[in-house]
């Protein structure tokens, strides 16, 4: 599916990433965790393509087809490919309607405009109800799952969630954790996002990448991700 080597990028003068590499296996969740300010955002901004990579590759794979070096297409041809998303801050229009925020994902992955997948609202019900909502005037449990349902309209191959569990309450995070399951592990869909909170790693995620500084500095399957790993990278 996706294959980072050697990754290095920097903001300005600081070295951000150094010499990352990670495997994203197709059908598999993986989880990219450590503390904060630790380079797990910068990591998914850059195989979104929001952010450039000064050094290394990261590579997509078709299957039949030979590798892709993504390095110079844009946020908006890795859409194309079938990388999708979703901000930790969601970038919801807020004076859009749900049905236009919607419409507007499938308008940039496909340039023409499309009906809404019937099963985006069986995943999420409760913006079938909100459609007409506009973004300003929803709650944040309903922010949350539009921002979700935009970025599967685009039927994505890659989902990329960054810090998915972040304000959510107990309720929110139940549902988002058996949307990913289901996703994941009965529909197929490979899924990489950042997450800190251990009992939601280990419930839905395949394996982990420990980032510490910038440096992958521990990955392998979640059953791998203990206390003493926590301890010696993770004590605050």
């Amino acid at each position: 599916m996706l294959s980072l080597r050697a990754v290095n990028h920097y903001y300005g003068t600081h070295h951000s990433l150094w010499n990352v590499d990670l495997e994203l296996l197709p059908g598999e969740c993986t989880c990219v965790t450590g503390l904060p300010g630790m380079g797990k955002t910068t990591l998914l901004n850059c195989i979104a393509g929001h952010l450039p990579v000064e050094s290394g590759s990261i590579l997509w794979h078709d299957a039949g087809k030979p590798a892709r070096d993504l390095q110079g297409v844009s946020a908006e041809a890795r859409m194309a490919l079938g990388i999708s998303y979703v901000p930790e801050d969601r970038r919801i229009f807020s004076r859009l309607t749900v049905e236009e925020n919607l419409q507007l994902a499938m308008m940039a992955a496909t340039g023409q405009p499309q009906a809404i997948p019937a099963d985006i609202f069986d995943l999420f019900p409760e913006l079938y109800g909100l459609r007409q909502r506009r973004g300003a005037e929803l709650e944040e449990e309903s922010l949350h799952q539009l921002s979700l349902a935009r970025a599967l309209v685009t039927r994505p191959r890659l989902l990329i969630l960054d810090e998915p569990t972040r304000g959510i309450g107990h309720n929110m995070m139940q549902t988002l954790c058996a949307v990913i399951v289901r996703l994941n592990r009965e529909l197929g869909l490979t899924v990489l996002l950042v997450e800190q909170r251990l009992s939601f790693i280990r419930h839905v995620a395949d394996r982990f990448c420990l980032l510490h500084r910038g440096r992958n500095v521990a990955q392998g399957s979640v059953a791998q991700l203990d206390d003493k790993l926590l301890a010696h990278w993770m004590a605050p």
